[in-house]
């Protein structure tokens, strides 16, 4: 199988003793691809290292709502640098979280809306974060309008799921699908178009089920599209090669 991992923070500070190993571990498991989105502005010279050190790895810059603390609005100009001159794949990790109960909600969307406007004018997709967000985040895209990209981590309703798939949205799916209890989740994944659907581990977070409460790593990909495809009835390999077609087309990859 060949496959695209389309969310994993491989610059995070939890690889920096093994990162050419778990690069290492990522290519025998078959993944040809990944995307590396950013969480705050110190952190995208790192990232920008990290990928350009590696081939198969594109970054995306953002600006994530868990680290709104760090943000300030001049970083949405920053961030306007950083595309016309890194040219990117994508704008992200950012979004909304209602989850942390002290992230200011009307500062979240200040500068959510800020980068869905950017990635409306570069013509670039967005990784987007929705924890407990879901309908805000489809609200923000309506309002926005003319944006395109990937909820990672979908936790939402299949109603919600039908309109960000209308909204030129795809679903990312990793590490929760594969915890039996997540019944909704593998519901989703067991009947939702294909087209729609991209793989993802999160790593260093959000191990699946087999790894509960380790590091989670690139090359736990596979085990996702078996988990997928045991809910379908469907091959992993076809999965595979789906999910990194899709992947293909959102970003503009090669291959």
């Amino acid at each position: 199988m060949q496959l695209i991992d389309s969310h994993c923070h491989l610059d995070a500070d939890e690889f920096d003793p093994d990162r050419a190993a778990v690069l290492q571990r990522a290519t025998a498991a078959g993944i040809v691809a990944q995307l590396v989105p950013a969480t705050a502005v110190a952190g995208w010279p790192k990232l920008r290292e990290v990928c350009q050190a590696q081939p198969g790895l594109y970054p995306a810059y953002g600006l994530h709502p868990v680290f709104l603390a760090e943000h300030r609005p001049e970083h949405l100009e920053q961030l306007q640098e950083w595309i016309e001159r890194e040219r990117p794949l994508a704008i992200g990790e950012c979004g909304l979280d209602y989850f942390i109960e002290d992230l200011d909600p009307a500062a979240q969307a200040r500068y959510f809306d800020g980068q869905l406007a950017l990635a409306r004018r570069y013509g670039l997709p967005l990784i987007v974060h929705a924890r407990r967000a879901v309908e805000a985040v489809i609200q923000a895209i309506r309002r926005i309008g003319e944006v395109r990209g990937v909820v990672h981590s979908f936790a939402g309703s299949p109603e919600q799921a039908r309109q960000l798939w209308e909204h030129g949205f795809m679903i990312g799916l990793g590490g929760p699908v594969s915890y039996e209890r997540a019944r909704r989740l593998r519901h989703l994944a067991a009947t939702m178009p294909l087209q729609h659907l991209l793989l993802e581990t999160d790593a260093p977070d959000q191990p699946d089920a087999g790894i509960r409460g380790q590091r989670n790593e690139p090359a736990r990909l596979p085990h996702i599209a078996e988990v997928i495809a045991g809910l379908r009835g469907a091959e992993a390999a076809d999965i595979a090669a789906q999910t990194a077609a899709n992947a293909r087309r959102l970003f503009g990859l090669p291959g």
